[in-house]
């Protein structure tokens, strides 16, 4: 008996350590704005060049709340060759701007409300972004799966990184406005 109350008292404490860790971590990590938690991610680096290119990192620094769709570097790389550097121009800013802008929503949605928005409207849940063009998001087999406006597909493929100023959900592809 003396055993078992151990036992569980030393599982109480490890999971008490656990769950203080894991809440003192999201605690820091919602005190940094979008730039700063994707500058902390490697995965971000081409995405923030382009919002500084395009000048519009004062979007991500203020106080809404976004969710923003982000490319991976590996999402950028799958553009036609030249895309990134032709928008990345002077002469293209406001061509970079509506496309980045394309990637980013009002309001938080974290996952779990993206999929409950999905299932609560018949399985597609079409957003307004701040581009002012839909995306369309849908499941496909788990997985959350966001249609542009040229009929091209981005599979999220990590959820939920949190922010001060929103939430980031990294994808694989660009998301192309008209």
């Amino acid at each position: 008996m003396k055993k078992i109350l151990l036992l569980l008292a030393c599982l109480s404490l490890s999971f008490l350590s656990f769950t203080i860790k894991d809440n003192e971590e999201l605690i820091i990590h919602q005190d940094k704005n979008l730039v700063e938690v994707a500058l902390e991610n490697g995965s971000f680096s081409t995405l923030l060049s382009a919002v500084k290119a395009a000048e519009l990192e004062w979007i991500l620094l203020g106080e809404n709340q976004f969710t923003v769709f982000a490319p991976s570097n590996a999402a950028f790389d799958n553009l036609q060759n030249g895309t990134l550097d032709s928008l990345s121009k002077l002469e293209n800013k406001d061509a970079l701007a509506d496309l980045l802008m394309y990637h980013v929503i009002a309001g938080k949605y974290k996952a779990s409300d993206i999929i409950k928005a999905i299932k609560d409207n018949d399985g597609v849940f079409a957003v307004d972004t701040i581009k002012g063009e839909k995306i369309t998001l849908t499941m496909d087999n788990g997985n959350v799966v966001i249609e542009d406006a040229k009929g091209g597909e981005s599979v999220i493929i990590m959820t939920d990184v949190d922010a001060s100023n929103g939430v980031i959900h990294a994808i694989d592809h660009v998301l192309m406005p008209k």
